[in-house]
């Protein structure tokens, strides 16, 4: 039989597990690529395009407009840091703009504003027009993509605990829960 503090210690334990577990990420199969430090700064190649032709790449983020070419398609993506997932993260700025060419053919009203992130070779640059102003974009050939979904989740703030909690009155927190949106699979 186990004594009250075993059993505090064994659900102690398991807590702790499951939250090394629950901090475990990995990066998607999809987007992966076949190097473990994929080129992962805009800004760099932006700079110095010829040290990094060829180099793998991993970028992702918002895409701004899909071109349809014969046998592919090309998706402008509006670049932003990507947490340890590979997962773009929401409401950081823009780190520059990409081309990534992907085999085939995408359907633009399943891409067309959605997140996004790519893997593959950078190809270098290519002159182009955000709008009416002209631009350089970075070019790469994805060799694999993953397109992200976005979930809302309400955080409740947490209820004080104290002595007060036993009286039968009950306690609530007058703070309002907020509204997250978070990157999911």
């Amino acid at each position: 039989m186990l004594t009250r503090n075993t059993k505090s210690l064994v659900l102690l334990t398991i807590a702790c597990g499951a939250l090394v577990l629950a901090g475990c990420v990995t990066v998607p199969d999809a987007i992966k690529g076949s190097t473990a430090t994929p080129v992962m700064q805009l800004s760099s190649v932006q700079h110095a395009p010829n040290l990094f032709t060829g180099a793998e790449a991993r970028f992702g983020g918002k895409v701004m407009n899909i071109t349809n070419e014969q046998g592919q398609t090309v998706l402008e993506i509006a670049t932003v840091p990507l947490d340890s997932s590979a997962r773009p993260i929401l409401g950081e700025p823009s780190s520059g703009r990409l081309l990534a060419t992907v085999q085939g053919f995408l359907e633009p009203a399943d891409f067309k504003s959605q997140i996004v992130t790519v893997v593959g070779p950078i190809t270098g640059l290519k002159d182009g027009k955000i709008g009416m102003t002209s631009y350089r974009f970075v070019t790469m050939n994805a060799t694999g993509y993953k397109r992200w979904h976005l979930v809302q989740q309400v955080i409740i703030p947490p209820v004080p605990i104290g002595p007060w909690r036993n009286w039968g009155y009950g306690w609530y927190n007058p703070d309002p829960a907020q509204l997250q949106i978070i990157v999911t699979e």
